[in-house]
């Protein structure tokens, strides 16, 4: 999946370490405080200066008799380029939350302590990441661990007596170690592929998982657990701690790991969950007989059973989630949502193991459910126009992370008999209350094959249905990502209809949350029957009074930014404007310079030279490329210099396409940027570019 940025939770942008207690000039001139000057709210409408003035609510974990609940909140400063991230405490029942650490450092991944006596979390404050404990209001603060090169991620066994965490370990020889008289030059040498993910090049390092026992001294090294081995735990690109936990007699530890390296890596999603006996020192498969993904392991209370997610196909990495458990005694399995026809993610175990609590996708909402393990009965807890992202659960108390629109992730407690939501933290309510939001109406809009699809339609602020508008059409990437109640920082829905545009945003074919048959049908079909879905929900939202045919407009980024190219050669007139960010451009091009490749194999059928191969010569013959001789409309090219997702070259093929035939266009090239843009001063800078672009065109 080509993942947008409102899918990914952690930025990936530099963060500068502190080496003392003493603040630096740079970090006492930085403004973390979130205050807002006059002039930054007169206008009323969400801008993207304000945008950067948000604090970033994460995390969320109760403690253990369910009292308080802990969590962090990210600024930053558009000026300095600086980032910090404090602690909070706030009570489950509401109140005042409390600040518990300082701006100058970064203070992430807040949890509690097995007794629920500390507060545990990673910090930066004598320079690399190391796990910090202090008690509920900030006092008594000590470094757990004092672990060379710093850590990633960390877990406490339930008995509260032993420490995992993750570090990277340098396991490859570089070009100057291999040539040690040639100690200035500058070059790699390949022999197989994954030499680059995401967002960078290879850096011989890889993620391992170590485990040390606690004790009164500072823990400065732990027993590396897949030592000498050349992958990744947890799975890159997104290192998600989730994928390891303890069993709750705290002498096993189940990891996901895929052990596979160079080509067999990039053509497969087979990952395998693994359990580590600490005392043993031995390591089980429990998972070897599934060839696609196997991620998330989560014990029962008891320890006799494991629930992970599964994904039965090789190679797709947008299968459904299948929800499996597993008698650790006896070996046998269940497949929980087999008849339930749709994705279950985030487990927790009731107390006494008679059930599992989730998060499913429901019509491009994301809710809470839980399921009966014996009778495999599903029961959706809440209901209502938002995303639950994450929650944390003790006894019969439920915290939540909600996002909607219009609201930027914030913590509300649930109630399990009625599913009702009661706000607990109001990060950015300065903000809310000082300007004006528009709002999003659900449509439902039949499609050419006479399906019922829904369309978002998100609104400006001061709506006058007696006016006409310009429209924007927006087009989803991943492929196969719900267009949900997020609240991107780059894609906002919100900030587009401040600036006067009513956005149209389609669950064309391809995305999740409306049953596997809808979700799977994109793969191998990017130029069928979804684009035909777009263009289904912009041609019934421009019969309405309020909306001005004639100053409609395309956007996307990803998978969006393809439709973006391949409708700007079909879209018969329809537009007057194009904006593709990180786009595919050209399908051959594209297949043989990405890095995971699985992913053009199960989308696109296959490689480009397979001429045998009706499904992936399909896909090539639909390549936006082989279709810009009918381009006849400005367009704007997006891209960043480190993506090599879908690598910056596509977005250099299209402009120069649009530029040798005359057509308006602009390339907007960001050198230090991946697949997303995350530096705040790039950011606005796209903000300002995006407008500019389309205010030109469509007003």
């Amino acid at each position: 999946m080509i993942k947008n940025l409102f899918v990914i939770f952690v930025l990936a942008f530099a963060i500068a370490g502190c080496n003392s207690d003493k603040p630096t000039e740079a970090e006492v001139v930085s403004d973390f405080s979130g205050k807002l000057t006059q002039a930054e709210v007169d206008g009323g409408i969400l801008t993207p200066e304000l945008m950067w003035k948000f604090g970033r609510v994460g995390g969320g974990v109760l403690s253990p008799n369910g009292e308080k609940v802990v969590y962090t909140v990210s600024r930053y400063d558009a000026k300095t380029l600086k980032r910090t991230s404090n602690v909070f405490v706030i009570p489950f029942t509401g109140g005042d939350a409390v600040n518990l650490t300082e701006d100058r450092f970064t203070d992430v991944a807040a949890t509690w302590t097995p007794d629920g006596k500390q507060i545990a979390f990673l910090s930066n404050r004598f320079g690399d990441m190391q796990v910090w404990l202090m008690n509920d209001d900030g006092s008594a603060r000590k470094q757990l661990t004092k672990i060379e090169g710093g850590i990633n991620a960390f877990k406490f066994s339930p008995n509260g007596k032993q420490l995992l965490y993750t570090k990277d370990v340098k396991m490859e020889t570089t070009v100057t170690e291999k040539h040690s008289d040639l100690d200035k030059a500058n070059a790699m040498v390949m022999d197989d592929l994954m030499y680059r993910h995401w967002n960078d090049w290879t850096d011989y390092h890889f993620s391992h998982i170590f485990v040390a026992k606690i004790a009164d001294a500072m823990i400065t090294e732990g027993k590396d657990i897949i030592k000498d081995e050349m992958w990744d735990a947890p799975l890159a690109p997104y290192f998600d701690d989730s994928e390891i936990t303890w069993s709750p007699d705290s002498k096993t530890i189940a990891y996901t790991c895929k052990k596979l390296y160079g080509r067999e890596y990039a053509i497969s999603t087979n990952s395998d969950i693994y359990l580590y006996d600490t005392e043993s020192e031995k390591t089980k498969n429990i998972t070897k007989d599934n060839v696609g993904y196997d991620k998330y392991p989560t014990y029962s209370p008891d320890g006799k059973n494991i629930a992970w997610m599964s994904m039965e196909m090789a190679g797709n990495e947008a299968d459904k989630e299948r929800l499996f458990v597993m008698n650790l005694e006896t070996g046998a399995k269940q497949f929980l949502n087999e008849n339930w026809d749709q994705n279950a993610h985030n487990y927790t175990w009731s107390d006494d193991g008679s059930e599992i609590f989730f998060i499913s996708g429901i019509h491009a909402t994301y809710q809470l459910h839980k399921v009966n393990v014996a009778t495999k009965e599903f029961t959706q807890i809440t209901k209502g126009q938002h995303n639950y992202n994450n929650y944390s659960k003790v006894n019969e108390k439920v915290i939540v992370s909600k996002s909607t629109h219009q609201m930027a992730t914030e913590l509300f407690t649930i109630d399990l008999n009625s599913g009702e939501g009661t706000q607990l933290t109001k990060v950015n309510s300065n903000i809310y209350d000082k300007i004006n939001l528009g709002h999003t109406e659900e449509r439902w809009v039949k499609t050419t094959d006479g399906k019922d699809m829904l369309v978002w339609v998100i609104y400006p602020p001061n709506f006058d249905k007696n006016k006409k508008y310009p429209a924007i059409l927006y087009c989803q990437g991943g492929p196969q990502s719900a267009v949900s109640q997020f609240f991107s920082y780059r894609w906002n829905f919100s900030i587009m209809a401040a600036n006067d545009y009513i956005i149209v945003a389609p669950n064309r074919r391809g995305l999740p949350s409306f049953g596997k048959e809808w979700n799977a049908q994109i793969s191998t079909d990017y130029s069928g029957q979804n684009i035909n879905d777009y263009l289904s929900a912009i041609d019934a939202l421009k019969e309405e009074p309020y909306v001005d045919e004639n100053r409609l407009g395309c956007i996307g980024a990803s998978y969006g930014g393809y439709s973006a190219f391949y409708l700007a050669g079909h879209h018969e007139k329809r537009f007057k404007a194009f904006i593709s960010h990180c786009g595919m451009f050209n399908l051959e091009s594209f297949y043989a310079a990405t890095e995971e490749t699985f992913f053009p194999n199960n989308d696109l059928g296959g490689a480009y030279w397979e001429l045998d191969n009706k499904a992936a010569q399909k896909s090539y013959a639909n390549s936006p490329h082989r279709f810009v001789q009918n381009w006849d409309t400005p367009i704007m090219i997006i891209t960043g210099g480190k993506d090599f997702r879908i690598p910056y070259t596509e977005s250099l093929q299209a402009f120069n396409a649009a530029q040798l035939q005359g057509i308006p266009s602009r390339l907007l090239y960001f050198p230090e940027e991946t697949h997303f843009v995350t530096q705040p001063q790039n950011a606005i800078l796209w903000q300002r570019e995006f407008f500019e672009w389309l205010d030109t065109y469509l007003k």
